[in-house]
């Protein structure tokens, strides 16, 4: 296996991805969008989804991705990253 698709290589892309985000979104937290697109989500459909959730959809997305065509390190990555999002929200909402 190529040291590029080791298990801690793919952590830290995934933490290298969330760093580019804070700078591409002018945010020292980075990418933490989620709660204002599941707020918007609920609001026109009338579902209650909570910031972790909104993780986990993206997370099986990215397993969705992963599961056909070529292999494309990048759904590796954003998954890692919204997983650990996710258990951020968690963390935050359910301590």
């Amino acid at each position: 296996m190529s040291a590029i698709y080791s298990a801690p290589a793919f952590l830290e892309k995934a933490a290298q991805h969330m760093r580019d985000r804070a700078v591409q979104r002018d945010s020292e937290d980075g990418e933490r969008s989620m709660a204002k697109t599941v707020a918007a989500f609920n609001a026109l459909y009338g579902f209650d989804l909570t910031e972790e959730q909104g993780w986990q959809f993206m997370v099986l997305l990215k397993q969705s991705r992963a599961s056909c065509g070529v292999f494309v390190p990048d759904d590796y990555e954003d998954g890692a990253a919204y997983f650990a999002l996710a258990g951020e929200a968690a963390a935050k909402n359910r301590s």
